[in-house]
């Protein structure tokens, strides 16, 4: 297990809750557009669990929640990390790329993880070129409809690139995943560590288009940091 990253607190990223965030090294997926490359590889380690577990000792009663992510942190088996972090009595919540979905059923089966949030890369056609990698797809399908299904708590996002995201694309997401509990669409936003220089960011009339796109199927879609 090799942690790559502490935010020691956070307010938006676990709903309900104030939480840190833990960020786990390596990932199957290679998204031009991601904001951590520098960890993708798996080699990354700036903090030891040890000095983890003593900081969410310390911190009980001052936060209520885990959220961890990645790079995926599904590339590893995560449960016995996730059991010490609930036997301090912390929620967690789990980021993840729905590939490994038979992981994702088991934590979730032991109670591992409160909350889902599943990224949605692009629509079906287009979903390799934006994770940067072959994809199962139906390992994708399989996790998005388990979560659906499940009762756990959840949201889909996705984040939109110019260059990589179309308004027929935001259409067929809606019809994959109609019924959805709620999907977040979230801007793009560059930065030394993003694996493709040149993004850029949809303006916010385009955001607007898209969710408009989305609501016939999925009422509940929301853009990240709007009111």
């Amino acid at each position: 297990m090799k942690i790559a990253g502490l935010q020691k607190t956070t307010l938006l990223d676990f709903p309900g809750r104030v939480a840190c965030t833990v960020f786990l090294s390596g990932c199957n997926f290679r998204c031009p557009f991601c904001q951590n490359g520098e960890i993708l590889d798996g080699r990354e380690e700036k903090l030891s669990k040890e000095e983890l577990f003593a900081f969410l000792a310390k911190r009980r009663g001052i936060l209520d929640g885990v959220c961890v992510t990645g790079g995926e942190p599904l590339v590893q088996d995560i449960a016995p990390f996730l059991r010490e972090i609930r036997a301090l009595g912390y929620a967690v919540k789990l980021d993840t790329n729905g590939s490994f979905p038979a992981r994702l059923k088991e934590l979730c089966a032991e109670g591992l993880v409160d909350f889902v949030a599943m990224d949605i890369k692009n629509s079906p056609e287009r979903y390799a070129a934006t994770a940067g990698v072959s994809v199962n797809l139906d390992a994708v399908r399989e996790s998005a409809a388990f979560l659906m299904e499940s009762g756990i708590e959840y949201e889909f996002r996705t984040t939109v690139v110019k260059e990589l995201h179309r308004a027929e694309d935001f259409v067929r997401i809606g019809q994959w995943l109609k019924g959805a509990k709620r999907y977040f669409l979230q801007a793009f936003r560059d930065g030394d560590a993003v694996l493709r220089r040149g993004l850029t960011a949809c303006s916010d009339e385009e955001m607007q288009v898209f969710k408009q796109l989305m609501k016939p199927f999925i009422p509940n879609v929301l853009i990240r940091g709007e009111n």
